[in-house]
């Protein structure tokens, strides 16, 4: 069977699979839920030996350090896999919620009803953890889902696939809402980001090129994620103590995640205090500093002086950029110019400052005294994630199950008819 074969059949069962699971109700679908989230605690030795396998292989070829990052299922991850599950079980299901109700001066009644969008398409790079996220979410949100792990992550995804199955038959639906696609051919993706008579849309995570190769090859609607350039701005009022706890936490809890702070911004009128301390500890950490002429002067350790590409770059790794700014208006200026419109948070005690970085930072999560390693669906409370869209349609920010439905316009009426 050729790869546009495949493609076209798994497109085909999810496309009637998602007809059915459209239909299907709360209980059920928290049943599928319920099962799964028994299945993999049941088949947890297993899904992480082939994990450790995939690892084993990553190592081998000598991938990069955050992807193998990315790829690696620790027992804490795992627990918080689950505890995802568990939340979105937990969560109101949207599907069939009808809001603004209102009359018309026809009469008429007019609002909005809640609607899978059909078939998604998740196309994703190292974590495994995916797998599991975007089906548990796309079931809860009647959506058929047809998922694209990364050739590293093969083995893991595969024995993810059978707890899948037997969760949804254990609720009685189609076990072809969920496809795993079963081959490592790039041309499953080519194919699959050019099925819209299949697929109603492509969600992708992963690396930069990845991202721009399906948004420029896509014929299906794609809801994407590019950089994460995130940034700390630590004001000139800031509690300097909360300051050096919220640029360590947000650059050194995790390297290779998407809100990992890549540059910390910190007003001239407090650099002398706010950043010996700070970059004190990134360097004793092991983190490549690399800062401006100012920040020079104040730490002679730093790696070397920061360029434009340092400003644009999504590092993944122990690497921090770090720039002194005259105020307020430079720090979102430097952000406007360079940022990802991921995630930024300023550190402050003023309250109109807080105000007015919430205002005028346009991100998809814009903080407050708060580590951008917040940005997290789960964090937010959508239990698990099928990623963070930097778009501003159809979905901004973590998306969770409100992001994977539509609305349709809904009119009751008694009998009305339309005059001039």
């Amino acid at each position: 069977m050729s790869i546009l074969e495949l493609m076209s059949a798994l497109g085909r069962s999810a496309r009637a699979s998602s007809k059915e699971l459209a239909r299907a109700s709360t209980a059920q679908k928290n049943a599928a839920l319920a099962a799964l989230l028994q299945q993999l605690k049941a088949d947890q030795s297993s899904i992480m030996a082939a994990n450790q396998h995939d690892v084993d292989q990553a190592q081998a070829a000598q991938l990069h350090d955050a992807m193998i990052d990315r790829l690696t299922l620790t027992p804490a991850r795992f627990a918080s896999m689950l505890q995802g599950i568990q939340q979105v079980m937990d969560l109101p299901d949207p599907i069939g919620s009808v809001t603004d109700m209102t009359y018309r001066p026809s009469g008429i009644q007019v609002g909005k009803m809640r609607v899978p969008l059909g078939v998604v398409g998740m196309i994703y790079e190292s974590r495994p953890n995916v797998t599991i996220e975007a089906a548990s979410l796309c079931i809860k949100s009647g959506n058929a889902c047809i998922l694209r792990g990364g050739s590293e992550s093969m083995h893991t995804n595969q024995a993810l696939a059978s707890p899948m199955g037997h969760a949804l038959q254990h609720a009685g639906l189609p076990i072809e809402c969920v496809h795993i696609v079963p081959t490592t051919d790039r041309d499953a993706v080519g194919q699959m980001v050019r099925m819209p008579e299949y697929i109603d849309v492509i969600i992708p995570r992963g690396g930069k090129g990845l991202i721009e190769r399906i948004s420029k090859d896509a014929r299906v609607p794609v809801i994407k994620h590019l950089d994460g350039i995130c940034h700390v701005y630590i004001h000139h009022q800031a509690n300097l103590n909360m300051a050096f706890d919220i640029a360590l936490n947000a650059k050194t809890h995790r390297y290779g995640v998407c809100n990992a702070m890549e540059t910390l911004l910190v007003d001239a009128a407090i650099a002398t205090r706010a950043l010996p301390p700070i970059l004190t500890s990134m360097h004793e950490k092991g983190v490549e500093l690399r800062g401006c002429l100012r920040t020079h002067s104040l730490f002679p350790e730093l790696t070397g002086l920061a360029t434009d590409e340092d400003w644009s770059t999504e590092y993944l790794a122990p690497i921090l950029s770090i720039k002194i700014v005259d105020g307020m208006d430079e720090a979102i200026q430097h952000i406007a110019t360079y940022g990802s419109h991921h995630t930024d948070a300023i550190v402050t005690d003023d309250l109109p400052s807080a105000q007015r970085f919430l205002r005028e930072v346009d991100s998809s999560s814009v903080m407050v005294n708060a580590s951008t390693r917040f940005a997290d669906g789960f964090e937010y409370g959508l239990g698990a994630e099928i990623g963070i869209s930097t778009d501003k349609f159809h979905a901004r920010g973590p998306v969770g199950l409100d992001g994977l439905t539509s609305l349709k316009w809904i009119v009751i009426g008694q009998g009305h008819v339309r005059g001039s």
